[in-house]
């Protein structure tokens, strides 16, 4: 089974956790999620089946939309609910306040990760290192955030945003960054992705569907239907040429592409120079 399913993670479970289960019903298969989310969080998680996998590459650049809710006041270990306290405040802004600093962070801007994610540290994970008490140093990264809009006030202290960005992007850093440009402190204490390029909340599947209920035609998306590119139709010649590894020239612009034959879609490639290369190849 090649394609993708949509589906809609719960809250306080692992998005390691979530594909074990899924992959208990399919036994056999390959499978990999795209765009891991934090036990805390909820939302779209894309899993791929068989070499679908393959074109996640295409797929982690897409914008991304979030909502989440910051609470002011306090910051955990770990940037959200599930840490440890370790600074308070009495500060709490307004609405005003918050909405003089939201521009500040839209944009490319130099993000610092929390210690307690999955940036890779000297072979280990960050939140292997910090768990155990490990004093280490993470780089910033340039990080694209589109949009933030304060959308509610939850309660006396939390605020509801919704978020849109590129792939890298840590929603929990937004809220220490707010925070700090507002000289208090604050902690997400809830977070659903409501999209990940083509997928959003609105055509999800939750674990109870995928697992107890699959319809193959009704759940499965074609992995071509995933991928934002122009289309590059092969001639049976062509493909022939693909298959045995001889070079041939292409009449199409210099570009990635989605790249079909007689027998459907094969992959996607990438000319240049009158020259195909199967960057993502999806067949035997």
């Amino acid at each position: 089974m090649n394609g993708f399913i949509n589906f809609f993670k719960p809250s306080d479970m692992s998005s390691a956790y979530a594909l074990n289960l899924i992959k208990k019903r399919f036994k056999g298969q390959k499978l990999g999620h795209m765009g891991t989310l934090d036990p805390l969080a909820s939302g779209v998680l894309p899993v791929a089946f068989g070499k679908s996998t393959r074109l996640f590459d295409y797929l982690l650049d897409k914008i991304k939309v979030y909502r989440a809710v910051f609470t002011f006041g306090y910051e955990t270990d770990t940037l959200d609910r599930g840490g440890v306290v370790i600074k308070e405040s009495k500060i709490i802004p307004s609405k005003e306040e918050i909405l003089s600093k939201i521009d500040g962070l839209v944009g490319s801007v130099l993000q610092m990760p929390p210690k307690y994610s999955a940036k890779n540290v000297g072979g280990k994970r960050g939140y292997e290192l910090a768990r155990k008490g490990v004093e280490f140093e993470l780089k910033p990264k340039k990080v694209e955030i589109l949009k933030i809009e304060l959308t509610k006030r939850v309660s006396e202290n939390s605020y509801e945003f919704l978020i849109e960005c590129k792939g890298g992007t840590y929603i929990r850093s937004i809220c220490r960054d707010l925070a700090y440009s507002l000289s208090t402190y604050a902690t997400m204490t809830s977070l659903e992705r409501e999209k990940s390029g083509c997928f959003t909340k609105d055509n999800a599947f939750s674990l109870e569907d995928i697992v107890n209920n699959f319809d193959e035609e009704k759940m499965l998306i074609l992995p071509d239907k995933v991928v934002d590119l122009p289309i590059l139709n092969l001639t049976d010649t062509e493909e022939g040429h693909l298959i045995n590894g001889r070079k041939f020239l292409i009449n199409s612009q210099n570009g990635k592409y989605k790249v079909f034959s007689k027998n459907g879609f094969i992959g996607v490639g990438e000319v240049l120079k009158n020259k195909l290369n199967l960057t993502a190849y999806l067949k035997d």
